[in-house]
This record gives C-alpha cells, structure tokens and sequence, in this order.
C-alpha cells in the first residue's frame, strides 16, 4: 500500500512506524473472515482492511472525520486479523499509533469522553476500585438488573502457607484482578509451590498502563509503563521470571519494547522487561496437577492467542491433570470484552459474549475457564455456569 505522509507528519517516528505497516498490507482481505465486528455489521469500514484505509487517510490528511473515527472505535483490537494475515501485518500496533494521532484531531461525545476518563482514574487503582467494587455489591439489590449483573460476587480469599524455594519469580497482581478475583494469585501461589516456585510480589505494583495507553492516553499510559518498569529492574537478576496471570496485561508488558523504542532512557530496560515476561501458561508448560475430573470449557483469551501467540498451551495443562476438556467451535472470535470495549460499545459487546457464550456452552460443561480478568468477569454476567481463571480450577478441583 503506497502512502503520502501529510508535511506534518513526516519525520515523526510512530507515524514512520504506521507507514511501514501499511506498506505490508497487500489488500487480500483474508482478515475479513475472522474479524469479529465485520462478521456482525458486514461493513468493510468495520473490518481491518478498511480501517487500515482509515488510517492510511488519516496520515495522508492529517485529520480524521467523526464518521470515520466511529469505525476504528468499533475495533476490538482483538488482532485475529493478525494470526490470520499472510504479510504479517501489524494491526493491532498500527491502530494505537493511529488512536493516539485520533485524540487531538477529533472530538467524542461528551458521554465517551466522561466514561473513558472515569475508567482511567479508577481502574488502575486496585485500593479505588475494591471499594467502589465493595460499594456496589452493597446497593446492587436497589440497581438496575442490567447494571447489577455486572458486579461480580466477593471472593472468599483462600488462606496458603507456602515454603521459600531455589527457583523464583515475580507474579504481577494487576488492578482489576486484585480486587475482584484475589484467588487467582492464591491458587499461583499453592500450584507452583508445589513445582518448587516461589512467589513474589512487588510492594508498590503500579498499573502496567494498557488501559490508558488503549483508550489513546498515550503518554499517561507511557508514564505508568516506566514506572512499572522503574518497580521491576532492579529485580531482575535474582527472579526468574515476570509472571502475568493476566493475558491482556501480559500482551502490553512484552510489547513495551515497541511502545518506549524512542525512549533514550527506557527503550533498552524494556526490552529486558519483555524477556523476562511470561504468562503464566509458558511458565507451566508441561507441569501437570492431581485434578478430580470435572467438564470444562477452554476461551482462550485475543490477547494470549492473538496478542502472544499462545493457543492450546492452557487446555494441553489441564488435560495433563485430569481435567475433561469440552470442545467448543469458533474459539478465534473474541468474547467482547476487550478491556474497557464492553463499556464504551455495549450493544455489539453483548452480541459478541452471547455469541461465545453459546459457542462455550453447547456441550453442556460443569464449568468456563478464561485467563484474562476482563473476559472472566464479562462471560459470567451472561451466564449461571461458573466462569474460573484456569488456574483457580485447578486449585479447586485438587
């Protein structure tokens, strides 16, 4: 795809970054097949092959029209486009350079706006939310049926003991996780104890900054990545590993190498940040756990089949520990939740989980189990079968 870059925005290396990219694409329209918003409007605006012709414009004009903006909004960003891609086209890294270019050159509705920011101040502080999330609870029988459901139920918080052991690794609590599912860095904890893996944790955990980052807050996002980054260097040499029980905060953490690459003072602390970043299915590839049987039903996160390349790894475990696996059709599609996407496009959100939903449930499992908080906690507001992080199942199935 051939491009001419507006004046103003040649020499500016994200924007040199973005044309590269377009240049890859070869117009195959392959991606259309498994993008799930264009599978529900069946508009080439709302597949990445038209996008990709927005954003192409936007670079060219330098200005973007509210229209237009509309159709990169509906993106879940949830990169099938880029497993099913033959040139290897970098999508998902193409539209964060082009949201970020968005923010100055086309005004959101007032709503959108207040609702982005107020995800912004609140969901990356674990202390904030837990409370808010505590508030809610308390008056969800007085709300909205629709607003209610979505309020997950509080966690009994497992007690563990666990010995100090030769191998160990940091395990990144995240915000959202913390407050409403603590149990699943309660089940890391026993699960790799008993592969003779200690668990640590940072003290001042900051937010790894892919929420603000994605909702084009580029440069509050960057500053909440450095410092993360300034929270995890100094540890590096004496852990193995940085663990994320959280797929879609594990995808930004190994991508903050492309993020901070024109950061003279953090581009090469990322990088070493990256390669010690792993979810935590890589870190218990072929590790297996005495499990009572129970039917279960795998989604496997965008951003950790999609976003990391990492697809069976999670069913390959639990079926080494006696866990039945329920086969499920269409598993590429998203569930809709998409970080803050539930929020700010609910209508084609809800479509998308009833939809996963009805993939997921057809043969009739005892049990959903996901790796990404915010797919957990969107699937089980459509459903009565218990939705678990799939290391919560095999804590509890010992």
């Amino acid at each position: 795809m051939q491009t001419k870059i507006h004046p103003d925005l040649i020499g500016l290396a994200q924007v040199q970054e973005a044309d590269d990219i377009l240049r890859s694409c070869v117009h195959c329209g392959f991606c259309t097949a498994t993008c799930p918003t264009y599978q529900l409007l069946g508009d080439e605006l709302d597949g990445p092959r038209g996008r990709i012709y927005l954003v192409k414009e936007l670079l060219e004009t330098n200005t973007i029209e509210s229209p237009a903006a509309t159709h990169l909004d509906r993106c879940l960003t949830c990169r099938s486009c880029e497993t099913t891609c033959p040139s290897g086209v970098r999508y998902g890294r193409l539209l964060d350079i082009a949201r970020g270019l968005m923010a100055s050159r086309v005004r959101r509705p007032l709503m959108t706006s207040l609702t982005s920011l107020l995800l912004r101040l609140v969901v990356p502080h674990p202390s904030l939310f837990g409370r808010l999330l505590q508030l809610g609870r308390w008056f969800s029988p007085v709300l909205p049926e629709k607003l209610a459901n979505k309020i997950p139920n509080a966690q009994q918080v497992i007690p563990v003991t666990i010995s100090k052991h030769d191998r160990s690794v940091i395990v990144l609590q995240g915000c959202v996780q913390r407050a409403a599912t603590p149990n699943v860095n309660r089940a890391l904890e026993v699960l790799l104890d008993e592969q003779h893996i200690s668990v640590e944790y940072i003290e001042n955990e900051g937010c790894c900054g892919a929420l603000d980052y994605h909702l084009s807050a580029h440069e509050q996002g960057m500053n909440r990545m450095r410092r993360l980054i300034d929270e995890l260097y100094p540890r590096l040499s004496s852990i193995e590993a940085i663990v994320s029980s959280a797929s879609g905060c594990g995808v930004t953490i190994k991508e903050y190498p492309d993020i901070l690459a024109d950061d003279g003072e953090y581009a090469d602390k990322a990088k070493q940040i990256a390669d010690k970043v792993l979810d935590v299915s890589e870190l218990m590839t072929g590790m297996s756990f005495q499990c009572r049987p129970i039917r279960a039903a795998v989604h496997t996160p965008c951003s950790l089949q999609h976003g990391q390349q990492i697809n069976g790894a999670i069913e390959d475990i639990l079926l080494r520990s006696g866990i039945d696996i329920v086969p499920s059709q269409e598993g590429h599609l998203c569930c809709g939740s998409a970080g803050a996407y539930s929020v700010l496009q609910p209508r084609l959100s809800e479509e998308l989980k009833e939809a996963k939903l009805n993939a997921l449930q057809k043969g009739n499992p005892e049990v959903l189990v996901t790796a990404n908080i915010g797919c957990q906690l969107h699937l089980q507001t459509g459903t009565d079968v218990p939705v678990l992080h799939w290391t919560e199942l095999l804590l509890q199935q010992r």
